[in-house]
């Protein structure tokens, strides 16, 4: 993955093939660009900002780094057209999509020279992400935290069947917060990685600290995929995580189930620090994470690991 033919930083454009994933109210200009600046990729995440934020957070980046950047549109989103107006005007270069159909706006996006990469869960959608013309595809495991496939496919197995599926650059994601994780994902086809859990505890992180303190405490086990029947999502366990299990297991209706979603939850518990209330959305990696770092030194610190662990590897 350091070889200097490497796909992802060819692509992107960087020195470190790691993205830092475009995270819900984790994911704002300051991470972006600390990760940016250290050498990776940064992205901001405009699955929780208003049209108006998503432009100024870009401009922010803009300001404060001259490294490559990107964002992360949920195509879900439902002022889509908007943001993607706000993308071109802006002049971003890097656009990552997920959670919908990338034939939607992949065209129209290249035609603007901007490079457009799509998150999986499937082998099914990696080939249609190449289909749509994507330049390279996140393939994420369902250890992942946030939205998540149905398929519920580790990255172990996930990974290796993408590669033998598509011919175009093939990032890994899910359960990443180490070198050695990096070496393993390299093994079974990865050329770079896209990390969110370990960067969502950063310093730079707009996530709460509340929130960032329940991650650096969590031990193995503490987080679960729920919410099946209307859109997986790995939670954190807490009041909000077992009042959910709990309309699930007495078969709540969808109407149920989105009344008790509410509005704003995941903004409750990862921006406002609600640690019972709110969503906390992160991946089973969290177990791992032990303290709040700059975004840079958890760049470096995944990059010394990974060439340790190659290095041993090859004696």
């Amino acid at each position: 993955m350091n070889h200097a033919e490497n796909r992802v930083k060819k692509l992107f454009g960087i020195d470190i093939p790691v993205i830092q994933a475009g995270m819900v109210w984790c994911s704002g200009w300051r991470l972006a660009t600390a990760v940016s600046n250290a050498g990776g990729l940064g992205l901001i995440g405009a699955g929780s900002m208003y049209p108006d934020v998503f432009r100024e957070h870009i401009q922010k980046c803009k300001a404060a780094t001259s490294r490559p950047f990107g964002v992360n549109v949920p195509l879900l989103y439902p002022e889509m057209s908007v943001l993607m107006d706000i993308i071109i005007q802006e002049g971003v270069k890097i656009v990552f999509t997920s959670a919908g159909n990338p034939g939607l706006w992949t065209g129209k996006l290249k035609e603007q020279g901007i490079t457009v990469v799509h998150v999986v869960s499937s082998v099914k959608f990696a080939k249609k992400s190449e289909q749509a013309g994507v330049d390279a595809v996140v393939a994420e495991g369902f250890e992942a935290g946030g939205h998540n496939g149905r398929e519920e496919t580790t990255t172990l197995v996930l990974i290796p069947m993408v590669r033998d599926a598509i011919s175009i650059p093939l990032l890994a994601a899910g359960g990443i917060a180490s070198g050695r994780a990096i070496a393993a994902v390299e093994a079974l086809g990865a050329e770079g990685v896209q990390v969110g859990s370990a960067f969502a505890a950063a310093v730079e992180s707009s996530g709460h600290e509340n929130f960032k303190q329940r991650i650096v405490n969590s031990s193995e086990g503490d987080t679960q995929l729920t919410m099946k029947q209307l859109t997986p999502v790995r939670l954190m366990k807490n009041k909000f995580f077992h009042d959910v299990i709990a309309a699930e297991q007495r078969g709540a209706s969808n109407e149920e189930m989105m009344k008790l979603l509410g509005r704003a939850r995941a903004k409750k518990g990862m921006f406002e620090g609600d640690l019972e209330e709110g969503e906390l959305e992160i991946g089973q990696v969290s177990a791992m994470i032990k303290k709040i770092r700059p975004a840079a030194e958890i760049l470096n610190h995944l990059w010394q690991d990974y060439l340790t662990t190659k290095a041993k590897l090859c004696r």
